[in-house]
């Protein structure tokens, strides 16, 4: 692995971070860090930061990584190579026109989710209120557009060889309702009839009833389905199962315990990799342990990966939690109410605590589409949903990034609701794994 000098006159944790994730992580390159001028004057090349010194690949500083904590900032915007960037710089003494170490620092810390905000309705800040969605640049993964224009212009001025990363496709699911209508108690069905009947509504009536007599499938059942798809086209899944003990009109799961529930847990394991999938009310009474344990004891599995349940995903402290809980990766980078890179990534990083200015070991997996956010926040209908995928998947693919999917078993089953969305999602696996199946 090639090493880079790079010179800064400061140093902080900030600056590690964001270099260990763009030439360690993303591009594969060792680094040593120097505050000394004299030693670079016989260096060939060098990434110099904050000066523009002879030989260097110069990027300006916007003294953001010289901070404490997350103090209200209003970054610049430009473009650079006909991509937007934020901490702009006038003037073209540097190799690039913006501070391209603050930009990414701003954005995989979520810097911004650290200001005083109004929570959405769930308690989550809202994509409405981050630069990217403000700009219009929340479908495009931005960082790693910069990372891909980074890496040949560095591999060009240096003539060090950097291989360009691999376009990687995750699949994953969310567990919410593994059924519609079957095991959820007498209470809970005859409810059902009565809100069907009260909205007239015959047709779920009608469905209910037949699966009820075993005449009819479980519309939300599409577990054989999926694992006949990801062995056709050698997919590894990653499936989050909600595990409340209790129901709530957000958490709507059979009890983990069930007998039916079991035999969906142990299914999944052995074609899987599972997680947890938090609760609405998992952050209260130590919630998220239990149900983290019962899945583990169903499962007969350790559990260290997480998504959250409505992606109720607050700064610092949700976060913090999974770490006392022993999770060591969580997929809830992304929005509920959009589509798009909440990060400006498709690619996994640290989190970086802001408060406490702390790299921590948990790291986080961002996604970019959410079938309920395309179908009931978006009103997308299943074709008009795929294209927007299909176009952000054409950018990860050209940066050499990762595409983390969200589906639910419900929407690729055979709801009337989601009608086409079966047929569509198998198109679009089988064009993201073309020579691999």
């Amino acid at each position: 692995m090639e090493t880079i000098v790079v010179y800064s006159a400061e140093n902080s944790i900030r600056l590690k971070f964001v270099l260990d994730w763009l030439l360690k992580e993303r591009l594969h390159i060792n680094y040593t860090i120097t505050s000394s001028e004299r030693d670079t004057e016989n260096l060939p090349f060098f990434i110099s930061y904050g000066k523009a010194l002879p030989n260097s690949f110069s990027i300006p500083d916007e003294h953001i990584l010289w901070r404490r904590g997350a103090d209200q900032l209003e970054p610049k915007t430009g473009t650079w190579k006909d991509i937007p960037t934020l901490f702009a710089v006038p003037g073209n003494e540097y190799t690039i026109p913006f501070d391209l170490l603050s930009a990414l620092f701003f954005l995989l810390s979520r810097y911004e989710e650290y200001y005083s905000y109004n929570p959405d309705k769930h308690g989550r800040y809202p994509a409405v209120n981050s630069i990217l969605y403000k700009k219009g640049w929340l479908t495009r993964p931005l960082a790693d557009e910069w990372v891909s224009a980074f890496r040949k212009q560095v591999q060009a001025a240096s003539g060090i060889h950097i291989g360009a990363t691999p376009f990687v496709f995750l699949p994953t699911y969310d567990i919410d309702m593994a059924y519609s209508h079957i095991y959820k108690g007498v209470g809970r069905i005859v409810g059902a009839y009565v809100r069907a009947l009260v909205k007239g509504d015959v047709k779920q009536i009608s469905e209910r009833t037949q699966v009820l007599k075993k005449k009819q499938k479980d519309p939300y059942d599409s577990f054989r389905w999926l694992r006949q798809l990801h062995k056709e086209y050698d997919c590894k899944p990653l499936y989050f199962v909600l595990s409340s003990f209790k129901t709530t009109a957000f958490d709507k799961n059979i009890h983990p315990e069930h007998p039916a529930m079991v035999r969906v847990i142990k299914n999944l394991v052995r074609e899987s990799t599972i997680g947890v999938h938090p609760s609405y009310f998992s952050e209260r009474g130590g919630a998220l342990g239990k149900e983290k344990k019962v899945l583990e004891q169903v499962s007969g599995r350790s559990i260290n990966i997480s998504r959250q349940h409505y992606i109720k995903l607050k700064m610092p402290q949700t976060y913090r939690l999974l770490l006392e809980n022993s999770i060591a990766e969580d997929y809830s980078m992304g929005y509920g109410s959009h589509l798009g890179f909440r990060a400006g990534t498709g690619n996994s990083f640290l989190w970086y605590d802001v408060e406490k200015d702390a790299i921590t070991p948990l790291r986080i997996f961002p996604f970019c589409f959410m079938d309920t956010t395309a179908h009931y926040e978006a009103k997308l209908s299943a074709t008009e949903a795929f294209e927007k995928l299909e176009a952000m998947s054409k950018k990860l693919h050209n940066t050499g990034s990762t595409m983390i999917t969200v589906f639910h078993n419900f929407s690729l089953g055979t709801s009337v609701e989601w009608r086409g969305w079966r047929q569509a999602y198998e198109h679009f696996m089988q064009e993201q794994t073309k020579g691999h199946s």
